[in-house]
């Protein structure tokens, strides 16, 4: 459980760094994971963070989640959500440790950010919604990934 509070204190942490310099891609690479999903905090009106496990969930894993990065400044996102698979990230971080992406929708109402530990394969996906209401809902995933293919 302490693990899960520091890759949400280390997202928070590189989010508030990245903010100062949103696109910071050092490496080319090319990722595909599977990702088996542990838990979900949920936060809205019904759930104040209220943890779920995967057995109370239907969703269950990721069967292709993909990273693709070319330095200076391209980060492509699959299988996670079609809101980071469609369009341009706003935060891109990719170093040898970790990926972290940040995309705000244009109304600045809806947000979908996510980090993955590259050694560890743990992999931690915020969805935020309603994000200017004060009843602002998220919906915090993690997921253990496993590496299917990587090229450097």
């Amino acid at each position: 459980m302490t693990r899960y509070f520091l890759i949400i204190l280390i997202t928070f942490l590189l989010s508030n760094q990245s903010l100062a310099k949103n696109i910071n891609i050092q490496e080319n690479i090319s990722l595909i994971f599977k990702c088996e999903l542990e838990k979900k905090i949920i936060k809205n009106s019904d759930y104040n963070y209220q943890v779920f496990l995967a057995k109370d969930l239907d969703k269950k894993e990721l069967n292709k989640f993909e990273i693709e990065s070319l330095q200076p400044d391209t980060l492509h996102i699959k299988g996670l959500s079609s809101f980071l698979s469609a369009v341009k990230l706003d935060v891109k971080v990719v170093n040898k440790d970790v990926v972290l992406f940040k995309r705000v929708d244009k109304g600045s109402s809806y947000s979908e950010s996510g980090i993955i530990d590259r050694k560890t394969g743990e992999l931690v996906h915020e969805v935020t919604k309603n994000i200017k209401s004060e009843n602002s809902e998220k919906d915090i995933t993690f997921y253990s990934c496993s590496k299917l293919r990587e090229k450097v």
